[in-house]
């Protein structure tokens, strides 16, 4: 008899437990799991490609997809100024994945059978242009079956990110985009200049935007213009970027503000982790030009005047 009871307690132990983890799967919502935004343009054998790249970060982890078409480049490019109509093509495509909580944005470009076939936006500017749309914390990867300049990609991480139940401002993402098309029409103009990068121009826009949040959404243009000043000159970029391109800067940062970016509560510390992330992925760049030799005259008076100070209390004097 308490043979019997072992038994069947056993079954019921066993039978619970398959329950409980097949309950606990059912638990696991679509709207959390990653998107795969496919360009409608794509051959069978270009999405079969496209799949394949898009997935290998997953590691056989479960994801879902969606078409991106020319509806979608109209309702999320267009306001922004450009010119898309419904039978516009797409052909980049991308993936947006969830990420832990303060772990920011990040972003990568991926080979398509071993070619980097987005020809004109960087992964830095990527960064920028989803922090500036609202999207945080999220692993973004992009790629594309036919070289393009990828500049219609973020209108499938829209998407992608409207349909995990965020909703995205669209000023914000017209301002995104204005301001990775400014940001790449700059490096294109200084690609060929010593002393310029990419890395550097979007580390400079990715520190203001973090003193920006400091300041809030009351910030004034005045206070924009120094803050660009201060990065511009940080970043080693003061006799690349000229009056023009850094007034371009300043406006696209005010578009910005008045976008409500900065009235997201966690906005600066999503820019202090592009920030951070654009100079980790850039080591070399900003290993070579942040040393005493390249410092300008007004970054080695004032390190020297922190020296002085620390030295004479005895200890180290941090000003912020």
């Amino acid at each position: 008899m308490n043979k019997k009871i072992s038994i069947f307690a056993l079954i019921t132990i066993l039978i619970t437990g398959i329950v409980s983890m097949s309950a606990s799967k059912q638990t696991v919502k679509a709207e959390d799991l990653p998107i795969i935004c496919l360009g409608t343009s794509l051959t069978n054998d270009q999405k079969d490609g496209t799949l394949k790249t898009l997935t290998k970060p997953l590691n056989n982890d479960s994801y879902q997809t969606i078409t991106i078409d020319g509806n979608d480049l109209v309702k999320y490019l267009n306001p922004s100024g450009d010119n898309f109509t419904t039978n516009s093509g797409v052909w980049s495509s991308a993936m947006i994945k969830k990420s832990a909580s303060g772990s920011g944005i990040n972003v990568q470009i991926l080979d398509y059978n071993g070619h980097n076939n987005i020809t004109k936006i960087t992964t830095s500017q990527y960064k920028n242009a989803a922090l500036t749309a609202g999207i945080s914390d999220a692993d973004i990867y992009v790629t594309s079956a036919t070289p393009i300049d990828g500049s219609g990609a973020l209108a499938g991480v829209y998407a992608a990110y409207a349909k995990t139940g965020e909703n995205l401002n669209q000023a914000q993402v017209n301002a995104a985009q204005d301001e990775m098309g400014t940001l790449s029409k700059i490096t294109k103009e200084n690609s060929d200049k010593d002393g310029y990068s990419d890395a550097q121009l979007n580390h400079a826009v990715a520190g203001a935007k973090q003193e920006m949040g400091k300041v809030g959404n009351n910030i004034s243009n005045s206070q924009i213009h120094d803050i660009v000043d201060k990065q511009i000159n940080i970043n080693h970029l003061g006799d690349t970027i000229n009056n023009n391109q850094k007034q371009q800067i300043i406006n696209v940062l005010i578009e910005v503000r008045d976008s409500g970016a900065l009235k997201n509560h966690n906005f600066k510390q999503q820019a202090a982790s592009v920030s951070q992330g654009i100079k980790e992925h850039a080591k070399g760049i900003f290993d070579k030009i942040n040393t005493p030799k390249n410092r300008n005259w007004f970054q080695q008076i004032w390190h020297n005047v922190t020296e002085f100070f620390g030295h004479l209390f005895g200890g180290t004097l941090v000003l912020n």
